[in-house]
């Protein structure tokens, strides 16, 4: 067996056909990594002020952190975003695909009241495997 094998008892619909699964299972051993939520900040304190920019960041913080693990992306095996705006879903689709298109990580996306900061956007919470 792989280090993650995809279910999906029924397709997923477009436009997120191909961007996640319904359930990934770990092979027995493998090293898992549970990734804190991250968020838009750059390493050098910028926050951009449109969801996309801070969607982008936030991402490469994941895969700084995975990085640090001998990890990448493409070993993520479960994504939770937590976006404070309805209207960010469309884009949150389009830099989801940039980066993930072809690993399938199960997803869940939820819209909360806030963030920490009344600046931020999005935050990005992760599991990976290898």
């Amino acid at each position: 067996m792989p280090t993650a094998r995809r279910h999906d008892p029924f397709p997923v619909a477009e436009p997120y056909h191909g961007i996640y699964a319904h359930g990934v299972e770990l092979a027995a051993g493998v090293r898992t990594l549970h990734v804190s939520g991250q968020i838009g900040v750059a390493p050098d304190g910028s926050l951009s002020s449109d969801f996309a920019g801070q969607c982008r960041q936030a991402i490469q913080n994941l895969g700084a952190v995975l990085e640090a693990a001998d990890m990448g992306l493409e070993n993520v095996v479960k994504l939770s975003f937590f976006l404070t705006r309805r209207e960010d879903m469309d884009e949150l689709v389009n830099v989801r695909r940039a980066f993930f298109d072809g690993v399938r990580p199960a997803i869940t996306t939820v819209f909360v009241s806030g963030l920490v900061s009344p600046d931020w956007l999005v935050e990005v919470e992760a599991v990976a495997a290898a």
